[in-house]
């Protein structure tokens, strides 16, 4: 790749990955159990599994759907739940199978279940019987043929299993009526499992791993195609990027963000089942008393999460009294990390909150930051391994150094396109193969990367362009404020101007107070001049806050 403007990398990361190192994610898979068999690999609600463990019980899961549903080698096999042992244990059983996983958002409402469903041709179903009622409002509408149910406590052993179950159930009413006939029980998938054996497939770089749905941010959702290589070469991406820190067999990590979102499923548990680390599963971060109470059982080294989500936990009161002696890695993305939580997370916790950027055709990664930067940069990071990134104006022209540009990006790592979507698929990259992100940039001369902010979500004021990242920074920056987001509005006079909506920390908070605010970090045309005060932002399942629904309220979230 040409990183003529690019310095160096990190010490002791190299320039280029080894893409080769493993045939195919079953590959990985199969060294990782073997060489880690007796260490933790998975934990949920107190109760941990061993790689050897994830080695019997995936090798259950996908023999059931060979030899019992005797599905077909590529076929797609969708998994609707929250972070919970049966994910990894079916996920890799799937892949282990020679099938290609759906990752679906359990939260999803019954129209999204049903595109989704439909346009990936899903042949079965593992689903958390918390939804279950959703999937019986789409079921006749789809091609599903087998459908597994399982409880949230299913796999944490007798008698908690049952406990567990027990409450969710009938003490917090949390799973609502359903009927799906024929249905099959997880562990009764488990039992029969047990009695078939997996026979190996033949995979390659070229096999599809996963089809992992876009947001739909702008129009329906799309499935990205993730090949076993592009999965391989971003994990050993990764790999490269946080070695120098971590130690195999050593590190835990904490996986509050669901395994179902790309960055989940290839920073923590992908990236480091490589180095045989124990990963702590939070099945309910929204709960952050509870979520605090988990990470205080824990000497966790590594975590990862959104903004929001770091910013939820430094107004915790309890969270300054953890331990983070062992804390190595801090790694936000998902979106922009903002100053005033960056420098409240090293004020608590002693470590840089080092910025991340991806996107779900990128599988994620393509900047990450150096972990050892002493102090948050605004920067999303330098170009990881065998990447190349290429700042493009509209007509897809090079911009000139210093000139923001669509940040457009060429690696192993970058999806194969979307799913019987050629036409979306040519929109997406340039003429000379580069995929087009979106998001617009800058790169300085040390070639760390800045994202100004996504194309659609410019703001043109009386013909200047603003960010609403830059305006987010400087609200956030006032002790009063818990969050905000910032979008144009019509305006007669000058096209467009800024409004703001703001949950306060500080209940005598006022908007006169906040724009006062801004027009000491902000130049004229960039200040608000509308702030609505709410009391929560509409946000995605992993977080991030959603400017198309406060843009537009009858947008779904």
């Amino acid at each position: 790749m040409n990183k003529s403007w690019l310095r160096s990398y990190p010490p002791g990361v190299p320039a280029e990955i080894d893409v080769d190192e493993f045939a195919s994610l079953v590959d990985l898979f199969d060294k990782g159990v073997s060489k880690f068999a007796e260490r933790t690999a998975y934990i949920n609600m107190g109760k941990s599994i061993s790689y050897r463990e994830l080695e019997v019980f995936s090798r259950h899961f996908g023999a059931y759907l060979q030899g019992a549903l005797k599905l077909p080698k590529g076929a797609r096999v969708a998994l609707m739940m929250p972070n919970c042992l049966q994910y990894p244990v079916a996920m890799f059983g799937v892949l282990r199978a020679g099938y290609t996983v759906v990752n679906v958002n359990p939260l999803y409402t019954a129209r999204e279940l049903e595109h989704q469903l439909k346009d990936a041709g899903c042949e079965a179903i593992l689903i958390v019987e918390n939804f279950a009622h959703t999937l019986e409002q789409v079921l006749p509408q789809t091609a599903l043929r087998h459908v597994l149910v399982t409880g949230l406590g299913d796999m944490l052993g007798f008698p908690k299993s049952m406990v567990v179950n027990f409450v969710v159930r009938h003490v917090k009413k949390m799973v609502p009526a359903w009927h799906l006939p024929g249905y099959v029980s997880f562990r009764a998938s488990l039992r029969v499992g047990a009695t078939c054996s997996l026979e190996p497939v033949a995979l390659t770089h070229d096999d599809l791993a996963y089809l992992q749905y876009t947001g739909g941010t702008t129009g329906v959702a799309k499935g990205a195609m993730l090949t076993h290589g592009n999965i391989v070469a971003n994990l050993q991406q990764a790999h490269a990027w946080i070695r120098p820190y971590v130690k195999e067999g050593e590190e835990v990590i904490i996986t509050a963000l669901p395994l179902y979102h790309i960055f989940s499923l290839t920073a923590n548990c992908l990236t480091f089942f490589k180095i045989g680390a124990a990963n702590v599963l939070i099945t309910n971060p929204r709960d952050i008393p509870g979520f605090v109470v988990e990470l205080a059982k824990h000497k966790f080294t590594a975590i990862t999460g959104v903004n929001t989500l770091f910013n939820a936990l430094l107004h915790n009161p309890d969270f300054k009294n953890l331990d983070f002696s062992s804390l190595k890695v801090s790694l936000g993305g998902g979106m922009a990390v903002q100053q005033a939580v960056a420098e409240k997370w090293k004020k608590v916790t002693g470590r840089t909150l080092a910025e991340a950027y991806g996107l779900t055709e990128t599988s994620p990664a393509v900047c990450i930051n150096p972990l050892d930067i002493p102090e948050f940069n605004h920067a999303i990071g330098l170009p990881i391994s065998s990447t190349d990134v290429s700042l493009r104006d509209d007509d897809g022209r090079e911009v000139a150094p210093g000139v923001p540009g669509e940040l457009c990006v060429k690696g192993p790592q970058v999806m194969k396109g979307y799913y019987k979507r050629p036409e979306d698929t040519a929109r997406a990259f340039t003429q000379d193969g580069y995929l087009r992100t979106g998001d617009v940039a800058t790169i300085d001369p040390e070639g760390f990367v800045r994202i100004v902010d996504r194309k659609k979500d410019m703001i043109l004021v009386s013909g200047f362009n603003v960010y609403p990242n830059e305006v987010e920074d400087v609200v956030a920056s006032h002790p009063g404020v818990l969050e905000v987001a910032a979008l144009g509005v019509p305006d007669e006079r000058s096209g467009e101007a800024v409004k703001i909506f703001v949950v306060r920390k500080d209940p005598s908070l006022t908007a006169e107070i906040l724009i006062a605010h801004c027009r000491q970090g902000l130049t004229g045309y960039k200040v608000p001049h509308f702030v609505e005060f709410r009391d929560e932002l509409p946000k995605s399942n992993v977080g991030k806050i959603l400017r198309r629904v406060l843009r537009d309220p009858h947008v779904q979230s």
